[in-house]
């Protein structure tokens, strides 16, 4: 008897240590408990079940009057029913934070360097982890794909809500592929990684929590694109599909008695007419008439959500509903709210950064500033890491220029050659970057793969001017008026309009490449313009040569291939042969027909991303892309270095970043949510 009731006794002792508080667990200290499936982060059930432990849940004192500042949210009802069933368990980097304060940070201006600040509150199906090599859950709870990569399925997580309460469901991923990224009305032409080699996929809804894609052919590298992008894979059917007249047959009717002209005029004013997120709110693009409309911004699941929007900054306060919490139950985000402040003026975003004003900053930091923020450290009350760019910079000749002697010239390989080849790249890597760079070409993968042959990363880039000079004798540009500069073949006058932005480039950068241009004849005029700016003319085919950093991870190629097709790079990158990009989306009814190397390029991506990895076809088809993108020279490379990160001495739990990169998304590796202030 007495051994029975010790037995019993001690199942009482281990029953009560099962519900003691759970462990502060953070990656610095893990408290004895093991790792769980994916690096940093478990599951709610996997947690408790390897700590021995059951977690009770807390919230942010101050989120009732966050909530009520959301305007079009309901009141509010308890934590346990803004959580999913099974919330995300996040271990911090160094603490379990402290509630409170607002993250200040710095953007150009609207829907121009912003992505940075995007990436602290962004969220996607899936995410990359701090290693950049592994993908881990984060709005699906998990993943599976069929033995041939042609059914992706995602799990995702009972209970979930959009940030006004709404149930979040696989219906709102079906939601977004079907009636917004396929819908012409919406989106004019379907973007690359929602296609598998130009066909679309179809979206199944199994149950609420599970959704499919099946893709026609096989692309492995879907899953990476959902890892890293800002586009994200889901909206709110309940929010957006009222206006969708595909959804409700009364959707024009509802817009107009908002005062707008019909349903999809509304999406628009939500979710602009592309996949890019930074879309201003309609408190910004239609202001007249955000009051008619049931909210400021559209429901989200990031961590934070809009309150204001003007020309001058924007401002957010934290999700009711985030679906992620600490390792003692604490629901994220940590930090209340968040500043964003735009000036473009690149010297007062250095004095801000200087004088300490500033929370976070990475996008638009160049190592040309490095001195003066790394000297300024201790007075400023912050750190800087330097780390190594996946990108580097790039300029390309426009090969369709509307001016059609310099686009025989911009087209002709010898003009490039000689191009690349007259730029020093030894004196620009000593003068702008400090002897810190890479001098290196431009392979559109970065860093090279193995199946890359390393020539292509020194092609055309010795410091030759007398084989430049020779190159444009032969292409027959001459100085023909006696100037020392050179004329094109027709007699034309030649001057190179090098316009550029510090958000994509260095402007000693771009001033030295034009001096070293001028030295073998060609004619420059240097001007700093604003990131808009910039797009616009490059989208408008009005440059004569684009310049912005540019390459990508070979995981990023897998599942997007807009580096390899024309334009070779969306509208925020550098982008060349515009008119030949118009040829390939009309099917050859307008613009110009590119040669046959491009083609190449577009029906070899398409096949590279259907490939077996590491198979013999998967190398000799990388290997053909590069020959043809790199010995073309649409893009010529110049040298690739570091650049700065900036934060703050009361940010807490932020890491060493691996790199500074948009490529991952820039901070969504580093998990800005569990960011706290000390204020």
């Amino acid at each position: 008897m007495r051994n029975k009731i010790t037995y019993l006794a001690l199942l009482g002792l281990f029953a009560g240590a099962a519900q003691a508080n759970c462990p502060a667990v953070t990656v610095a200290d893990d408290k004895g408990v093991a790792a769980g499936k994916y690096p940093q982060q478990y599951e709610l059930s996997e947690f408790e079940s390897l700590a021995g432990c059951k977690l009770s849940f807390s919230e942010n004192p101050d989120i009732g009057a966050l909530n009520a500042r959301i305007r079009g949210n309901p009141e509010m009802p308890s934590l346990a029913e803004r959580l999913p069933a099974e919330p995300l368990v996040m271990a911090p980097y160094d603490s379990i934070g402290q509630y409170g304060g607002t993250l200040d940070v710095l953007s150009n201006a609207t829907e121009a360097g912003t992505s940075d600040f995007l990436s602290v509150r962004h969220v996607n199906l899936v995410r990359y982890s701090d290693d950049l090599q592994t993908i881990v859950p984060n709005i699906a709870k998990d993943w599976e794909w069929n033995d041939d990569f042609t059914q992706l399925t995602f799990f995702l997580r009972k209970g979930h809500r959009w940030s006004d309460g709404a149930p979040f469901t696989a219906d709102d991923v079906k939601f977004w592929y079907d009636e917004l990224a396929l819908d012409s009305k919406v989106i004019e032409k379907p973007k690359d990684y929602v296609l598998v080699a130009g066909e679309p996929m179809t979206v199944d809804v199994i149950d609420p929590q599970t959704v499919r894609f099946n893709l026609p052919a096989p692309k492995p590298g879907l899953l990476a694109h959902f890892a890293t992008s800002f586009a994200q894979g889901f909206q709110p059917k309940h929010f957006l599909g009222q206006y969708h007249p595909d959804i409700n047959p009364d959707a024009d009717k509802l817009a107009q008695e908002a005062g707008f002209e019909n349903g999809l005029e509304v999406i628009k004013a939500y979710f602009g007419n592309s996949d890019w997120t930074d879309t201003p709110t309609p408190m910004l693009n239609a202001p007249d008439k955000v009051g008619n409309l049931p909210a400021d911004t559209m429901p989200t699941l990031e961590s934070h959500i809009y309150t204001t929007d003007t020309t001058e900054g924007r401002h957010l306060v934290a999700n009711p509903y985030f679906h992620i919490v600490d390792t003692q139950g604490n629901q994220l985000p940590y930090i209340s709210e968040q500043d964003e402040v735009y000036i473009n003026d690149n010297e007062v975003r250095i004095l801000k950064l200087v004088n300490g004003e500033v929370d976070y900053k990475s996008q638009s930091l160049q190592l040309p500033s490095a001195p003066i923020l790394l000297e300024n450290q201790e007075k400023g009350g912050y750190k800087i890491q330097l780390r190594p760019e996946i990108t580097l910079p790039t300029f390309g000749f426009n090969v369709t220029s509307a001016d059609l002697e310099k686009r025989k010239v911009f087209g002709d390989l010898r003009f490039r050659e000689a191009m690349s080849i007259a730029l020093n790249r030894e004196e620009i890597n000593q003068v702008v970057n400090f002897g810190q760079g890479n001098p290196t070409q431009y392979i559109g993968f970065s860093p090279r793969p193995e199946f890359v042959d390393s020539k292509w990363e020194s092609h055309m880039t010795q410091y030759d001017p007398d084989g430049a000079n020779a190159r444009l004798d032969e292409i027959g540009m001459k100085d023909t008026d006696g100037d020392g500069m050179r004329e094109l073949p027709n007699g034309e006058k030649l001057v190179l309009n090098l316009q550029f932005a510090t958000q994509g480039i260095a402007g000693q950068l771009v001033e030295m490449a034009g001096q070293h241009w001028a030295d073998v004849g060609i004619q420059t005029t240097v001007k700093e313009v604003t990131p808009d700016e910039f797009r616009s003319a490059q989208s408008a085919n009005q440059l004569d040569v684009v310049m912005w950093r540019k390459s990508q991870p070979l995981a990023i190629v897998l599942g997007n291939n807009e580096l390899w097709v024309p334009p070779f790079e969306n509208y925020f990158g550098v982008r060349n042969g515009m008119l030949w990009a118009e040829w390939v989306d009309s099917n050859g009814e307008k613009g110009v027909e590119p040669p046959d190397y491009v083609k190449q390029l577009i029906d070899d991506v398409n096949a590279f991303q259907s490939a077996t990895a590491g198979s013999d076809e998967f190398k000799q088809i990388g290997a053909r892309m590069v020959e043809n993108i790199t010995g073309n020279l649409l893009f010529i490379g110049v040298a690739r270095a570091p650049a700065p990160i900036f934060h703050h001495n009361n940010l807490h739990n932020f890491t060493d970043f691996k790199t500074h990169s948009y490529e991952y998304y820039r901070t969504y590796p580093y998990r800005g949510t569990q960011w706290w202030l000390d204020e």
